[in-house]
């Protein structure tokens, strides 16, 4: 039985982030502001990128964000506050399905409290 359901609202965001510590301070200030429900940070990523005409090696730390899309835009744009990068790297993934009481529990995460 396919237990799946159409999750059109989540995404999934991936951020590089110059080291471990960047990453952390970014990913608790989005789950502190319910920017996202979650995120994991990976450790140990080799970055090969074209930059400014060159091709560029760097070690980073991967975010992989869960939020929806009616946060996006306000989680890109504090991403970009908080990020060292003069571009940070900031791309969302629809996600097709996902277990309904995890879809649940990502939007309840990041929803707006009643009083604020």
């Amino acid at each position: 039985m396919d237990t799946r359901v159409e999750t059109g609202p989540l995404l999934v965001c991936l951020v590089t982030a110059a080291s471990a510590e960047e990453g952390h301070r970014i990913a608790r200030a989005l789950v502190e502001e319910k920017l996202a429900a979650c995120v994991n940070v990976v450790a140990g990523v080799r970055s090969v990128y074209r930059w400014q005409g060159k091709v560029e090696e760097a070690e980073e730390v991967l975010l992989v964000v869960k939020t929806t899309r009616g946060r996006f835009a306000a989680l890109r744009e504090r991403v970009v506050s908080l990020h060292s990068y003069q571009v940070p790297e900031v791309v969302a993934l629809p996600v097709d399905a996902a277990l309904p009481a995890y879809q649940a529990w990502v939007q309840e995460s990041v929803a707006a409290d009643p009083a604020g």
